[in-house]
């Protein structure tokens, strides 16, 4: 809401002198009479600005809407402050039950995945509990490439493992501290599929 002195045009500090001044350029411009076929808006644009000056010009009665338009916007800031505070609030809460609910979405999805469902099963399971369609084929699509990578992993690390055996001479068996030394395949596969699943989710399986 404007201020009176807003009407006249001028600031809060203005001295006497400058709001007579802005007045009468108001009241110049929005008399009725200058203003044909607008007399209306005019009239009540022109009352505004003659009640303005009326309380603007009195001393006592500016100093008592000072007063009043200063206790007013401490009480008007002091509820902008609280709405804000609420409203931020509400926004921490809803961020949090999306947070939540996208892990839940998430570890259900794995489940499934792990029991050897598809990517259209994982989809339809994460619709059937009320998830976004979005955010049910991004988990969907994300869960099913981390298994199918995982999948990938182990399958790569029985067909090395079976190589090894082939290759190894019958009579030769290798030192036990170089067996240790040397990481399994199997751990560098759960590393490679940690790291996948870290990148999409920002957790750990």
């Amino acid at each position: 809401m404007a201020t009176l002195y807003a009407k006249l045009g001028v600031s809060q500090d203005a001295t006497w002198e400058e709001i007579k001044r802005a007045y009468r350029k108001a009241a110049m411009k929005w008399h009725p009479d200058r203003n044909v076929g607008q007399e209306e808006a005019a009239g009540a644009a022109f009352q505004e600005i003659k009640d303005a000056y009326a309380i603007l010009s009195d001393d006592d009665q500016r100093k008592v809407y000072d007063a009043v338009y200063a206790q007013e916007m401490r009480r008007w800031e002091a509820l902008q402050k609280r709405q804000q505070e609420v409203e931020a609030a509400r926004a921490r809460k809803a961020k949090a039950e999306a947070e939540a609910k996208y892990s839940q979405m998430v570890g259900v999805a794995m489940r499934y995945a792990d029991e050897g469902h598809n990517r259209d099963v994982l989809f339809g399971v994460m619709l059937g509990r009320e998830c976004d369609a979005d955010m049910a084929q991004r988990i969907a699509d994300s869960v099913w490439a981390l298994q199918q990578a995982r999948r990938a992993a182990q399958a790569s690390e029985s067909a090395e493992a079976a190589d090894a055996i082939d290759q190894e001479p019958p009579s030769q068996t290798q030192p036990a501290a170089a067996k240790q030394d040397k990481p399994s395949h199997d751990a560098r596969a759960a590393g490679v599929f940690d790291s996948l699943w870290q990148g999409f989710f920002g957790v750990r399986s």
